[in-house]
């Protein structure tokens, strides 16, 4: 045990640690940094199943490269210029997104919310939830076709830019005039993101799914498509039956009620209360403590 612990100590000996310094904490804190705003943006966007599709290439490479596949390895180094060029390709929009949105950030109020204490998180309030309801069985008593797309997680830019622009707070008459027959805005998908509707006569991917009722048509194939490219939550109105029905995930709930309707919403709304007042409160302790002693 004595030599073991001999040998151990000898090798340890023989370690030499670089130097560590002020700067290199620096260093480390801006890389983690950026690499986390990097997987926290890139996770709200059609890039992050791209992201993962590369990823898995790059996993192929290693397999090849430990099993000495020096053709594949070949044939990988000869396309790795091309693969960069068309990696940036397919990123353009978002990496120019993310390149907006850098220039925008507010990075103290964020890294350090000194003006904040509890407050309700959700992605729309509840008199949204009330002119979505409203708006929809208001148009299914006459029988107004429908299609209003509720953006969650997943950002639809490449679907708004494919409407007009609207960019209003979210009403039930707004709805309602959209979507009224023979206007302009009436054909196509409205998309909501927050309280307000960003865009109108936007286009959506129809669905491929084969054990869909033949008696859909068009619209509810939209709004089961766009729910199986992204996380979004669509209402659709028939204009046939007035029936008002929710897709999402790929699934398609129809015939649904007010009541149940509403309980979809609240789902979506994801509301909570986040207490990130700690540091202010923390602060604001110490001050009283400080003026307590003199």
């Amino acid at each position: 045990m004595q030599n073991v612990l001999t040998v151990v100590a000898g090798y340890l000996g023989k370690i030499s640690l670089p130097g560590f310094g002020v700067i290199d904490i620096i260093e480390i804190g801006l890389i983690s940094f950026f690499v986390y705003q990097f997987m926290a943006w890139i996770k709200f966007t059609r890039a992050y199943t791209l992201l993962k599709g590369i990823l898995i290439v790059l996993g192929f490479i290693l397999v090849a490269y430990i099993f000495k596949m020096n053709t594949i390895l070949w044939i990988f180094r000869n396309l790795a210029n091309v693969l960069v060029i068309g990696v940036i390709v397919i990123f353009q929009p978002e990496l120019r997104k993310a390149l907006e949105q850098l220039g925008q950030k507010k990075f103290v109020s964020n890294i350090i919310p000194f003006d904040s204490g509890r407050e309700v998180q959700e992605r729309f309030n509840d008199k949204t939830i009330n002119e979505l309801v409203k708006a929809c069985f208001d148009m299914g008593e006459v029988k107004t076709g429908a299609l209003i797309v509720i953006e969650e997680e997943i950002r639809l830019d490449e679907y708004v830019r494919t409407g007009i622009n609207i960019d209003g707070i979210l009403t039930s008459q707004l709805l309602i005039n959209i979507f009224e027959h023979n206007t302009p805005l009436h054909d196509g998908a409205v998309i909501v993101r927050g309280n307000r509707v960003v865009a109108a006569t936007c286009y959506l991917p129809l669905s491929d799914n084969m054990e869909l009722s033949k008696q859909l048509g068009t619209r509810h194939r939209a709004g089961v498509g766009i729910s199986e490219a992204t996380d979004s939550l669509t209402i659709i109105v028939s204009e046939e039956t007035g029936q008002v029905s929710v897709a999402r995930g790929g699934e398609l709930s129809r015939g649904l009620n007010s009541k149940q309707l509403r309980e979809v919403l609240v789902s979506a709304q994801n509301k909570k209360v986040v207490d990130n007042g700690k540091l202010r409160n923390l602060l604001k302790g110490r001050v009283k403590h400080e003026e307590k002693s003199d």
